[in-house]
């Protein structure tokens, strides 16, 4: 049978993952099989096998690797692969390789401007290798699909924006204190959480500098940030640092992975992004369809999901008494309202349903 391949560099929890297992389990098109191929062990793999994809492992030996590149011409003819799906830089340097050689078509996503980072070693062989080999490329958000542009990658009309899309049916509020009863929290606390990797993007040492003027008394009521995501051990260390520093250690918890995200959402009172730069930004919107109160930073992919004083509150980066009102002004108001419209906004516009159908065009005209 013919097949469809999706692949990915990264083995970890995160945005661009998830998207991926959702498009290689549910993007599907008559005539046709999907099958994953990964780079190694780790959470993807896990969800590959939990949810019943067929999937294989070959692992990158260099990027300009002969013995990898044979490898994967090998891999492609014995599949049958006529069209690849690749995510982030590294799977989409590789095929666009691949697939020029084997006249295969390959659309390529980027989530981030990471992925194009003007820093990154030999960036512009880099854009040349993809500017022959991607047939279709895909921006998760216009923001970032201007920011291609102005690096001179694509030009705009190649583009193709699709929004990343969450299953919304499966976000919802509870009245659990799991989360408060694991942390020794007391229930009354009002629970301010983050969600994603510790990253240097992530900026969460905003978060440490907003976490120590509300001790300074800014709300009289008891308040701690939760932060659910795999911690990088020398950022969190330096976080850590930074926390006992600012005398806010016992209020700001790093909790790591989290692998129930509706749930962890569900429990939070706020939800803060304090980001300094998103491709798009899947957490701000599972937060909305969970019904939790938004503040995010003006940083890319926000813009586009948050409308302010409607459905969230957006604001400056690297501002923290502007993050600390924001706070203040959603724990003195009812934000019925506000939660009510930003469900509405993400069952309306970024619905699974409409992303899926989406990819399904693109890679329709291709094929």
């Amino acid at each position: 049978m013919k097949t469809i391949l999706h692949t990915i560099d990264t083995t970890g929890p995160g945005g661009a993952e998830t998207i991926f297992l959702n498009l290689v389990e549910k993007l599907t098109i008559d005539g046709y099989k999907n099958i994953a191929l990964i780079k190694g062990p780790g959470w993807v793999e896990e969800q590959l096998k939990k949810r019943g994809i067929e999937y294989y492992v070959l692992k990158p030996s260099g990027f300009l690797s002969i013995n990898y590149y044979i490898q994967l011409f090998g891999f492609v003819r014995r599949h049958k692969v006529k069209l690849v799906q690749a995510h982030l830089l590294g799977s989409i340097l590789s095929f666009s390789i691949v697939c020029f050689l084997c006249r295969l078509p390959l659309v390529a996503t980027l989530h981030g401007q990471v992925d194009i980072n003007p820093d990154e070693r030999a960036i512009r062989i880099k854009q040349w290798i993809m500017a022959i080999g991607v047939n279709q490329l895909v921006a998760v958000s216009k923001n970032l699909a201007e920011y291609i542009q102005v690096r001179g990658l694509f030009k705009r009309k190649k583009i193709e924006i699709i929004y990343n899309g969450i299953e919304t049916e499966r976000y919802f509020r509870t009245n659990t204190k799991s989360l408060l009863k694991k942390l020794g929290i007391a229930d009354n606390a009002l629970l301010i959480g983050s969600l994603g990797n510790v990253r240097p993007a992530k900026n969460y040492n905003l978060l440490i500098e907003v976490a120590a003027l509300l001790r300074s008394g800014m709300i009289d009521r008891q308040i701690h940030f939760v932060i659910a995501g795999h911690k990088h051990p020398k950022l969190i260390e330096s976080l850590n640092t930074l926390a006992k520093e600012r005398n806010v250690s016992e209020c700001v918890h790093f909790i790591g992975f989290y692998d129930n995200t509706p749930e962890f959402l569900s429990q939070l009172d706020i939800f803060l992004l304090c980001s300094s730069s998103e491709g798009f930004s899947i957490a701000t919107i599972e937060a909305m369809a969970a019904g939790v109160p938004v503040i995010a930073t003006k940083c890319g992919g926000p813009e586009e999901i948050v409308t302010h004083d409607v459905n969230g509150i957006l604001v400056e980066i690297n501002n923290p008494a502007v993050i600390a009102d924001a706070i203040q002004r959603l724990v003195m108001s009812d934000n019925a309202l506000l939660t009510t419209e930003a469900k509405r906004h993400v069952v309306a516009t970024f619905s699974f349903e409409t992303m899926i159908l989406r990819y399904r065009e693109v890679l329709g005209r291709l094929l």
